[in-house]
């Protein structure tokens, strides 16, 4: 995704080189990130894939195992690396991150705060919308998992993009170095009211924050101490529906309105037995006289993801 020169220039590598992240991709929902080796295989249910096949092709190539199976190479993206990332926390998701990089207003050369680092799922959407010339502060107060995101974004690319400190937010506040100059904090904090008035120290006039927390009482504290520095306070909670989409058998033989009832004699259809194969429903009816035929189909997914978190957001008040 995101190699980057000494001067945060965001670039895109389209080849792969020896010592290069990649997704290996074989399906929406099997991905895993490989690094890659001159002397390195991969091996699954596919075969087993040689690295030295993979360096200097462009990230997206379909490549074959020892079987003739394939998979795909691609870029490590903050919308695949969290799919694929070590949890080392609770993370945040697409639909919460891309809702919390839009309120927050992030844009290229945006100075952000954040606490804390937790699995860097946020950090690396956010590393992102600062580049090339913005900057990314995250704070953990837990030294292993500080140094193990400080790992992950160098291998991603961004370790440009992103500084990681250990330090209790909670307890210490930001560091006032950092004062006044952010232009958006995010807290993923136990007590995030602990650190509301230290980050309305860090903001820039205008600047906004944003809360996340799993239960409402939190927000309901959170929001008491934002009230006396902050206007606009909002809190939202992302729902996100899935739809999958399958080809699925539907019989044709019988027509809709009069000319179902023409085809009968002029009664009512009679009732079809349904089965059940490879999750499809196949509707088989009594008589011989109708086939099947194959249609595109979509329905909500049997499984959803429910309740993350509430997101609460608020703008600082300006003085002036």
């Amino acid at each position: 995704m995101l190699p980057t020169d000494s001067k945060k220039a965001l670039s895109f590598k389209r080849c792969i080189q020896d010592g290069d992240l990649v997704i290996v991709y074989e399906r929406h929902d099997v991905m895993k990130p490989v690094k890659v080796t001159k002397d390195g295989v991969l091996q699954n249910r596919f075969g087993f894939y040689k690295h030295s096949d993979w360096i200097g092709k462009p990230l997206g190539t379909k490549v074959f195992s020892n079987k003739g199976k394939f998979v795909y190479l691609l870029a490590p993206t903050p919308e695949l690396w969290t799919l694929v990332l070590s949890h080392r926390t609770q993370i945040l998701y697409i639909a919460d991150i891309s809702f919390v990089v839009m309120y927050l207003e992030v844009v290229p050369g945006c100075v952000v705060l954040e606490s804390g680092t937790g699995s860097g799922s946020l950090s690396t959407s956010l590393a992102r919308a600062v580049a090339p010339t913005g900057h990314v502060y995250s704070f953990d107060f837990h030294e292993q998992r500080a140094a193990c995101a400080r790992e992950d974004f160098e291998q991603t690319g961004i370790s440009s993009l992103v500084t990681v400190e250990v330090r209790d937010i909670q307890g210490q506040g930001f560091p006032e170095k950092l004062s006044g100059l952010a232009d958006s904090v995010f807290l993923d904090l136990p007590q995030p009211w602990l650190a509301v008035t230290s980050a309305a120290k860090m903001l820039k006039e205008d600047g906004v924050l944003c809360s996340f927390s799993p239960c409402i009482e939190q927000v309901q504290r959170t929001c008491e101490v934002l009230r006396s520095d902050f206007i606009e306070i909002r809190t939202f909670e992302v729902l996100l529906r899935t739809y999958e989409v399958k080809e699925m058998k539907v019989e044709t033989g019988a027509m809709i309105g009069e000319s179902q009832d023409e085809l009968n004699g002029g009664q009512r259809p009679s009732k079809r037995k349904h089965v059940s194969k490879d999750d499809d429903d196949y509707a088989v009816p009594q008589d011989n006289s109708s086939t099947a035929t194959s249609v595109v189909m979509a329905r909500p997914c049997s499984e959803a993801r429910g309740h993350t978190g509430y997101l609460t957001f608020a703008r600082l008040q300006c003085l002036s």
